[in-house]
């Protein structure tokens, strides 16, 4: 889960393992929280001024541990939200209606899941990406325990996908991998054995080996202060970022359109927290089973396997961008991408600087 680390020279190794592993147990309970409450579709009862002053719910609150070095987690109720949109067209409130219901920004979860973001960057660590889009890092061996799902693909028991995944290796067996990684996933770099790294997904448990030849390394100085919260069920999207420790502001909340299930071509955005990878002024897409060009997508920028967020995609013949569509913020019908007004899409092209931001998709 999100790792912190806590090594001193002057400690002794196997307590620095401890601290380290007392981190991570703490901070995987704020994930665990964070994603199972992402489930409350609009229950929270938000009014416009609630950003800032509603307390957190008790089980919503990550516990407060003693770390050593008098060292104490932040929680969701450290962090503060303030509204300071750069972007202003299309803002939705933080709570509105959606036909014979109510939808919302949960704010309760995305407070509990910058605190975690802020807790794993609070030491100085190693960051890797697990990197195979397209395959271009190599098809990953088949796992040990395999299924083919809806699409007829090969996936791991957990449902992710071989294609443009990473193998996963347990420490003591580097001859079969037991599960996938997926594209995109964040992790912190233990060390080196062999032609394997050792590694601690943010959103995976425990140690895994991973052949090099799938991992990035980022820079030393990357800081992730850049935030982009994406809810499949409520089929919206916000834009924070980290302004000093526990302070954030929101920077834009407008409407979107995730992926749908609808084999064999459309895939749901899959749940979870990448990085994000790479921008394309326009992102080419080809028709349906067809090898023909189907049209672009503008000002798209990829976090995990082909998912992106960009505009509002342009069709074969016509080659004008287009602004806007009724079906931002209805219902799931992309391929596994996240649709956005175009400019808003730019908004976020221009704003989140690649391998230096998140993106997390809750539900």
């Amino acid at each position: 889960m999100f790792v912190v680390s806590g090594i001193h020279e002057d400690v002794e190794p196997d307590y620095e393992l401890k601290c380290i592993f007392m981190k991570r147990f703490f901070l995987f309970a704020a994930a665990a929280v964070c994603m199972v409450l992402a489930g409350c579709n609009g229950q929270q009862g938000h009014t416009p001024s609630s950003v800032a002053q509603v307390s957190e719910p008790a089980d919503t609150v990550v516990p407060v541990v003693e770390v050593p070095f008098n060292e104490k987690l932040l929680t969701a109720a450290d962090v503060t939200l303030t509204k300071d949109l750069l972007y202003d067209t299309y803002t939705l409130e933080d709570t509105y209606p959606y036909k014979d219901t109510v939808r919302s920004f949960k704010w309760d979860v995305i407070r509990n899941c910058l605190a975690y973001i802020e807790n794993m960057q609070r030491d100085s660590v190693k960051w890797v990406v697990l990197q195979n889009y397209k395959n271009l890092n190599r098809e990953a061996p088949l796992v040990r325990k395999f299924v083919r799902n809806a699409y007829r693909r090969v996936a791991d028991t957990l449902g992710v996908e071989r294609y443009q995944s990473v193998p996963l290796y347990l420490p003591g067996d580097t001859l079969v991998p037991e599960r996938y990684g997926r594209d995109g996933t964040l992790a912190y770099l233990l060390g080196e054995e062999g032609g394997f790294s050792r590694i601690l997904p943010i959103t995976l448990e425990d140690e895994w080996l991973v052949p090099r030849r799938y991992l990035k390394l980022l820079a030393d100085s990357t800081v992730f202060n850049h935030v982009i919260f994406v809810d499949r069920l409520d089929q919206n999207i916000a834009t924070l970022e980290r302004m000093d420790k526990g302070e954030w502001k929101i920077r834009s909340m407008n409407p979107a359109t995730t992926g749908r299930h609808a084999p064999p071509y459309a895939q749901e955005t899959p749940l979870g927290m990448y990085l994000l990878q790479q921008k394309k002024s326009r992102m080419v897409f080809l028709k349906d089973g067809s090898a023909a060009t189907g049209g672009y997508a503008p000002y798209a920028s990829r976090f995990t396997n082909g998912a992106y967020i960009h505009g509002v995609p342009v069709n074969v013949p016509r080659t004008a961008m287009i602004e806007y569509s009724w079906s931002l913020g209805t219902t799931p019908r992309s391929h596994m991408c996240v649709r956005n007004a175009t400019s808003h899409a730019k908004f976020v092209f221009d704003w989140a600087p690649t391998e230096r931001s998140l993106v997390v998709v809750i539900e």
